[in-house]
């Protein structure tokens, strides 16, 4: 877990806001495609499920049905992660003239072979029946198209930078919205009835393309050390925005700001104590959390009570750690953060079941540094 950059902990802590913040797939409105514009017909190559038997491969959009194309690979795990939600809304949607096509451009043999793999699992205590990914996957139509001509006219087209990525088309062919797989009920649902506001999701795409153009100039001074200029820049865009969620969001990146640059604060110390509490199922977020910690503090910053916070609520989890290799590096963490807050004894434990938990090149970088407690102790 070594920083990659000096301003590693910008990265990380900003990781909390602004997943929800851009929602993964940005949209632009002045691309070759954007929503309104006439929808590409595609040519997919191979389609290899078809939705029970339910449905056609199709090249064009027939008026009055609603389409919803989405890209995917084997190896993206968000894209895995949206297969059983697909499913549900395929499932939801059969007979009211809705197909979801889902594309990946892999060769398909190699997507047969994952199809037999044992999907997530979504039921509850151990009579759960598993499901192979074929099975999950077999509501909608799958496909694959290797020479990448619908990628290209879809999310090359809109400037989409990632995957998952979907596009509804609508009962006139034209794309109604770009997003996040996962994040596309509502929009579908009043694009189904008919009660959906093209022009006003249009405007909310070009709100957003000011604020993204704003984050990258953030980022950017974030990035050089400058945060009192990226705070200030964060503060006037608080100004502007009207949406709650998007308010939310922007006083969540301006703690994250707040935080990096070591400006700890009453405001800064209530928002990370309500992302802890968000997080509370969830070892790894807390752990991650806890590393931009200590590189706040590594470089000179204040991070108040947050980091004895953080112990208390990652010590009960230790036990859900089931990955051998992040068992270590979570009880590193933890010696860290006692560290910070001057519990040598508690320190030196965490970090004496990291050496003992290492292997190679690790233990001894682990032993390095209990040995460094020990003589920060000493002294």
């Amino acid at each position: 877990m070594k920083p990659a950059h000096p301003h590693c902990a910008l990265f990380i802590a900003l990781s909390f806001v602004l997943t929800s913040f851009l929602g993964g797939a940005s949209v632009t409105a002045d691309d070759t495609l954007g929503i309104g514009s006439k929808a590409p017909s595609i040519d997919v190559e191979h389609w290899i499920q078809n939705g029970n038997g339910f449905f056609k491969p199709i090249k064009t959009f027939e008026k009055d049905k609603v389409y919803v194309i989405e890209f995917w690979a084997t190896w993206c795990q968000p894209c895995i992660m949206s297969m059983p939600h697909l499913a549900e809304l395929q499932n939801q949607y059969r007979g009211e003239n809705v197909q979801i096509i889902s594309i990946s451009n892999e060769d398909p043999d190699e997507i047969k072979q994952f199809l037999t793999g044992e999907a997530p699992s979504k039921g509850k205590g151990e009579n759960a029946k598993p499901k192979t990914f074929e099975e999950v996957t077999s509501a909608y139509s799958l496909t694959t198209d290797p020479d990448g001509s619908v990628y290209h006219d879809y999310m090359a087209a809109s400037d989409q930078q990632g995957i998952p990525t979907a596009f509804i088309v609508g009962k006139d062919s034209k794309v109604e919205w770009i997003g996040h797989p996962m994040e596309m009920d509502e929009p579908l649902a009043q694009v189904v009835k008919g009660t959906w506001d093209r022009e006003a999701f249009l405007k909310e795409v070009e709100a957003q393309k000011e604020i993204d153009k704003a984050f990258e100039e953030i980022t950017q001074l974030a990035t050089k050390g400058k945060f009192d200029e990226a705070i200030a820049l964060v503060d006037e865009q608080m100004k502007k925005v009207k949406n709650p969620a998007l308010l939310e969001n922007l006083t969540g990146f301006r703690a994250s700001l707040m935080l990096s640059s070591g400006k700890i604060n009453d405001e800064v110390i209530a928002f990370y104590r309500s992302q802890m509490k968000l997080m509370k199922e969830d070892w790894r977020s807390i752990t991650s959390f806890g590393y931009s910690l200590t590189d706040v503090a590594q470089q000179g910053g204040k991070v108040g009570p947050l980091a004895r916070e953080t112990v208390e609520a990652l010590k009960p989890m230790l036990d859900q750690v089931d990955d051998p290799r992040a068992k270590p590096v979570v009880y590193h963490i933890l010696a860290r953060l006692s560290a910070i807050d001057k519990k040598m004894d508690e320190a030196i434990s965490f970090q004496e079941k990291s050496v003992e938990m290492s292997e190679g090149q690790q233990k001894a970088r682990m032993q390095e540094f209990l040995d460094g407690l020990t003589k920060q102790k000493e002294e």
